[in-house]
């Protein structure tokens, strides 16, 4: 990926096809998730939240809202945005919305993901995240 925008298109498109080896493909190897209730460090682990979470939300749908980017380097770029998801959990629709912070890295294989935060926030609107 030549553009750090492309690459977080990439990233939630991928996170939407509940294929890990295609989100690999978007992380840096050491990559670092910090999630509301876990911390995840390297592909093994990232890979087991992941599908932990599609195996609980199998018709999960996740995307970004009001994405900012607070800094583009030549090699380094962190966006933030509002994340939304929506899905159904033993047959009960169910949705949310949080904060999201992404840091890519420039590599030689591209923009890849080398570490992302996620918190949650009650409400549904996008008003979460206004900067």
């Amino acid at each position: 990926m030549t553009r750090v925008d492309d690459a977080l298109d990439a990233y939630l498109a991928a996170t939407n096809t509940h294929d890990f080896d295609e989100v690999a493909e978007c992380l840096a190897p050491d990559a670092v998730y910090f999630f509301g209730d876990a911390t995840c460090v390297g592909m093994t682990s990232i890979r087991a939240y992941f599908e932990r979470t599609w195996a609980l939300l199998p018709d999960e749908r996740y995307w970004a809202s009001n994405v900012t980017w607070v800094a583009r380097g030549t090699d380094t770029a962190v966006a933030v945005y509002a994340y939304h998801w929506t899905g159904t959990i033993d047959g009960e629709a169910r949705s949310g919305i949080g904060r999201a912070t992404n840091v890519f890295a420039r590599t030689a294989e591209g923009w890849l993901l080398t570490h992302e935060h996620l918190s949650g926030v009650s409400g549904d609107s996008d008003e979460v995240f206004l900067l």
